[in-house]
């Protein structure tokens, strides 16, 4: 590939090998973000941590993964990608095994740290190199194949964790890991081409500083909000307003500096800026979701969690099945109608969700949670390929970058925000209904003698359970409407995307991808 980022002439049987190379790198990456949660309990007792101690754990990976993401089109351009995907590689693999072995909380947390500076690359680097490899005719197919990678991560990361987990240790959450990084960093040194690296490009250090402070504190806040109460707590309030002063400083100098951080030429693409936004929204359906299914179907319908894992997991299938579809039907459709359609089945299975209860079926459950992988999938992938289709073949590296930055912001916020109004609506919910339990409330008056009697001790204890039952109920059911808005706020998007005919005839400074 030439410096300017034009497209790598690969034979087919190359693209093939590099495929797979990348996707497994993807895949690493996708499954790290999410494999872990399960195991924290299991790592709690064995290093001997608080539970203050122990969320550190994911924290210092997603801060640490947020900051890194940024800078990746730059290292890639300044010394070149197939050396920067290697080195990345190899130091998520050794950072996994580290991990793995780790005998102290301390020590767990600075390999998860390592963890997250090798691993932010490993997502953006693959988009870029599938984009490169693949004639424009295929790049949907492409984006289908690694979105797969990108979207089954966090959603079989759950399952297969409980899985090591319950089976052989939460230490095999990591070492899980050894056979694919292995196998990506052999296979990209014997098959994967160099990219022309280009020494003179400057690094802004201070675009760079105050964007990582923003994302930083930023992450940080949103991390330990819930766990610290939010703004009553002085910590949060810091992180707050350094992400603030670090947002203003960063976006000052990117509109005044001769060369900025993030080039702010991309955000001409009509496509892309549309479509940043687009994914921003699609970041936060993606765990949110997850977020709030997980615990309803472990606590409030008692699954274990091996079969929630198992539960959760045909979202995946839903997720495959229609990301190969796209993959086959890309070129002769329209993807603003593919985009529509995944949007209104999402939006659909959200509405489902809302009525969700203890007497849900599991094959209604199964279906809903099929249809919302369905949706998802046909969303990720033409929106991948409308973002980069247009946008300058220089600026993809970069690109790429902000889009993986974008989706994990809208992710890290999303599963934030349902968490807190969660804890805050089931609290309320209950209050308003303990109100109601009086001895002048005639409905209860028929409970006497009943398993709800409050007169008695168990009466009480079963009336305590019934009320925050049905509050944990209509908690959920707003966190899911909130959803469905999120998923309907994302239609108005698709009027302002080029289709493929007027992306093509876009201006040159737009359009000279290829």
């Amino acid at each position: 590939m030439t410096a300017s980022g034009a497209t790598i002439e690969t034979t087919p049987f190359e693209r093939i090998l590099i495929t797979v190379c990348v996707m497994m790198a993807t895949i690493m990456q996708a499954l790290d973000t999410t494999i872990a949660n399960v195991a924290l309990p299991y790592m709690q007792g064995s290093l001997s941590a608080t539970l203050d101690q122990v969320s550190w754990v994911l924290t210092s990976y997603i801060v640490a993964a947020a900051i890194m993401t940024a800078p990746t089109g730059w290292l890639a351009l300044r010394f070149g990608r197939k050396r920067l995907l290697i080195v990345c590689a190899t130091g998520f693999t050794v950072a996994s095994m580290l991990c793995g072995v780790a005998q102290s909380i301390d020590q767990m947390v600075l390999f998860r740290l390592m963890q997250g500076v090798f691993g932010a690359a490993l997502v953006p680097l693959s988009q870029a190199v599938m984009m490169d490899v693949f004639p424009p005719a295929q790049r949907t197919s492409a984006m289908a194949i690694w979105g797969i990678g990108v979207m089954l991560g966090p959603i079989l990361g759950p399952s297969l964790g409980g899985y090591l987990t319950d089976f052989l240790s939460w230490r095999w959450v990591f070492f899980v890991n050894l056979p694919f990084g292995i196998a990506t960093v052999v296979g990209l040194i014997f098959f994967m081409r160099e990219t022309a690296p280009q020494p003179e490009r400057i690094f802004d250090w201070f675009g760079f500083g105050m964007l990582s402070l923003a994302i930083g504190s930023f992450q940080l806040m949103l991390d330990r909000g819930e766990q610290l109460g939010w703004f009553t707590s002085n910590e949060i309030v810091i992180e707050g307003l350094l992400a603030a002063v670090g947002a203003y400083f960063f976006l000052a100098h990117s509109f005044t500096a001769r060369k900025p951080f993030i080039p702010l030429e991309m955000f001409a693409d009509r496509n892309f800026s549309v479509s940043v936004v687009f994914m921003f929204l699609v970041g936060i359906l993606i765990l949110a979701t997850l977020a709030l299914v997980t615990p309803f179907v472990q606590n409030v319908m008692g699954y274990p969690i091996i079969a929630a894992g198992y539960i959760l997991g045909v979202r995946g299938i839903g997720t495959m099945a229609a990301m190969m579809i796209v993959g086959r039907i890309a070129n002769r459709v329209d993807p603003r109608f593919i985009l529509a359609i995944g949007l209104t089945l999402s939006t659909f299975s959200l509405y489902q969700f809302i009525s969700l209860s203890p007497d849900t079926s599991t094959r209604s459950l199964f279906v809903t949670s099929v249809i919302q992988g369905f949706g998802l999938g046909l969303v990720f992938v033409p929106l991948s390929s409308i973002a980069f289709a247009t946008l300058a073949p220089h600026l993809r590296t970069e690109g790429a970058s902000v889009w993986t930055l974008i989706r994990n912001l809208g992710s890290s916020i999303g599963v934030s925000v349902v968490v807190a109004q969660l804890t805050s609506t089931t609290s309320l919910m209950h209050a308003r209904l303990g109100e109601a339990v009086t001895p002048f409330n005639t409905g209860l008056q028929f409970q006497v003698g009943g398993p709800l009697d409050p007169a008695t001790s168990s009466g009480l204890a079963g009336l305590e359970g019934t009320l925050m039952q049905q509050a944990n109920l209509i908690a959920f059911a707003n966190d899911f409407k909130l959803m469905m808005l999120v998923s309907l706020a994302a239609f108005p998007l698709l009027l302002l995307l080029r289709g493929p005919r007027s992306a093509a005839s876009a201006p040159p400074a737009a359009a000279h991808a290829d």
